[in-house]
């Protein structure tokens, strides 16, 4: 280069002037634009690497719904719900930085559908969400909502469900960005009537507003110290993309559902319509709208986030039944395992399993109550096992008492004569008459 001629950028050809410095290297130049746009330019190399990796994980939602399947028993209209959604987001993630020719005519951006499931307590919402986390392969955060408050009062602010995200990521953004968040307890945001009084709610609507532009998508600088008004290196989470589930069981929201598709009656005498059986709670939660969440509490701003409302039916008797046995990690696989390790064989017959189903049943807790029953029916035994080396097998079944009732009692197999007898001082009885007693 002459000395007549001016330096230049070798990418763009600006000339070099006081409001366009150069960056000289051993053979060329390079502005502050085409840095930019190099850095641009490398971000989206990361980008399809990562859209690389996630590839071969994508499957069809019918193998979605199978492996939920081997987990969850029952509720197939939330799981396949779960399925096209899911299979829908991961594929507009997949695609987005497709070539016009493998797009339509014209460009469509295609924007992401929250999930929001409601659901008695027990029916199964967090593990249906965690089963599709881990077959996905993505980082996976849950939260509880009753833990959240608006930003600058006591509590947990609605970024650190973004900071959980990035430490099940490892701390590497661009997978935090492919996650899923779960926001349990949701229904404990419904905003409470003041009763005449100012009195800023900050845990129930002021949280719901906090949460809309993250759920809708948004940037959040993260702290990589994790503390407050430090002045260190942020990280930001563009949660476009990233699919959030909220999750409660609504009480009372059957109610409110049933006002609405049976209205009072109002007539007198003749006028009067004959009585209708009331519907039960799975029935109600079908009809579920918008309108009746707004009624709970729900802002409609919030409730406008999660465009997918599904819901989980009520676990009845053969379900519970069907919970105990057949899932990949079922409850009686569990404690069998656990006896196991001890070289002890564990065998619960089909009248003690019916019996405990019926006990989980008027606990009104789901599946949660099953192992509550089960811990209380081998508690005794597990106790004396560690201490009974002669100890090969118990047996849990369902035996008639001499005053009508009916009990669980653990039936023992000794090393030493092979013969069978209840153990002393065996697990707790469990009352037929008295469900919820103290023995519990």
């Amino acid at each position: 280069m002459d000395k007549t001629d001016k330096p230049c950028c070798s990418f763009c050809g600006a000339e070099k002037s006081p409001t366009v410095p150069l960056i000289a290297g051993n053979d060329g130049r390079i502005c502050e634009a085409c840095v930019k746009l190099a850095h641009q330019v490398v971000s989206s190399w990361g980008q399809r690497r990562k859209n690389q990796q996630m590839a071969p994980q994508l499957r069809t939602p019918a193998e979605y719904k199978r492996h939920l399947d081997e987990s969850v028993i029952g509720q197939e209209a939330a799981k396949e719900t779960l399925a096209v959604a899911v299979y829908n987001h991961y594929l507009r993630l997949l695609n987005c930085d497709r070539e016009p020719v493998c797009q339509l005519g014209e460009q469509v951006e295609l924007e992401k559908s929250n999930i929001l499931m409601a659901g008695p307590s027990g029916t199964g919402k967090t593990l249906l969400v965690r089963t599709l986390a881990r077959i996905l392969g993505v980082p996976f955060a849950m939260a509880d909502a009753t833990t959240l408050t608006q930003a600058g009062y006591v509590g947990d602010d609605v970024d650190s469900i973004i900071t959980r995200l990035l430490d099940a990521a490892g701390g590497d953004v661009q997978l935090a960005q492919w996650g899923i968040v779960y926001i349990d307890e949701v229904d404990k945001l419904a905003k409470r009537s003041g009763g005449g009084t100012a009195v800023r709610d900050i845990s129930g609507e002021g949280v719901q507003q906090a949460l809309l532009k993250m759920v809708e998508g948004t940037e959040v600088r993260i702290s990589k110290s994790g503390r407050r008004n430090e002045h260190s290196e942020e990280q930001v989470v563009d949660t476009r993309n990233i699919l959030f589930i909220a999750g409660g069981a609504f009480p009372g929201l059957e109610a409110l559902v049933s006002s609405r598709i049976q209205p009072k009656n109002t007539g007198i005498g003749f006028h009067a319509q004959p009585r209708r059986e009331a519907p039960s709670i799975n029935e109600l939660m079908a009809s579920l709208l918008p309108d009746d969440l707004h009624e709970f509490g729900l802002i409609p701003e919030f409730i406008g986030r999660f465009p997918i409302i599904t819901f989980l039916q009520e676990l009845d008797h053969a379900t519970l039944l069907r919970i105990l046995t057949e899932p990949r990690n079922a409850l009686v696989k569990q404690y069998k395992q656990l006896f196991a390790y001890q070289g002890i064989e564990l065998v619960i017959t089909d009248a003690a399993l019916s019996y405990i189903a019926d006990q989980a049943l008027a606990r009104k807790t789901g599946a949660r109550g099953l192992r509550a029953v089960l811990e209380a029916a081998l508690q005794q035994t597990m106790f004396n096992m560690p201490s009974q080396p002669q100890l090969r097998g118990c047996t849990l079944d369902l035996v008639e008492r001499e005053d009508g009732g009916r009990s669980l009692e653990v039936l023992t197999r000794m090393a030493e004569d092979g013969s069978e007898r209840i153990q002393s001082g065996s697990s707790p009885v469990v009352e037929e008459k008295s469900v919820l007693s103290a023995d519990f």
